[in-house]
């Protein structure tokens, strides 16, 4: 499956931005669907996650009552909405697809989109 992600840009503390993240070229519902990122210098890290059926979604603690995701099978597109946005959230922001189990490893996820970059000012 190809991944395009979109959405990102420069936003204030506190403000907020929505991610989107169109699917291509294979059965868009077979797969599980996350969001992780990588700021500067550091590891990429788990954002969200979300079931096949869009039925399970689970976050990483540092943006658990901030994010949500959500993913609408007939557009073949999953979301991150970011709420209450912090300068610690800026980095380049990754959808994946995975497999059948449910997952925060970025090694479960087969294929990535190419990033989009968020941008949080303080």
């Amino acid at each position: 499956v190809q991944l395009q992600a979109s959405g990102g840009g420069l936003v204030e503390a506190g403000g907020s931005l929505r991610l989107s993240c169109a699917a291509s070229g294979r059965t868009f519902s077979n797969y599980n669907m996350g969001w992780f990122r990588q700021a500067p210098g550091k590891e990429r890290e788990f954002v969200a996650g979300i079931s096949r059926s869009g039925g399970s979604a689970y976050f990483a603690d540092s943006v658990k009552g901030r994010f949500t995701i959500s993913r609408d099978n007939a557009k073949n597109t999953v979301y991150l909405q970011m709420n209450s946005l912090k300068s610690e959230d800026t980095a380049v922001y990754y959808c994946a697809a995975g497999g059948w189990q449910l997952s925060t490893n970025a090694d479960d996820f087969g294929s990535w989109g190419q990033g989009t970059l968020v941008t949080v000012s303080s």
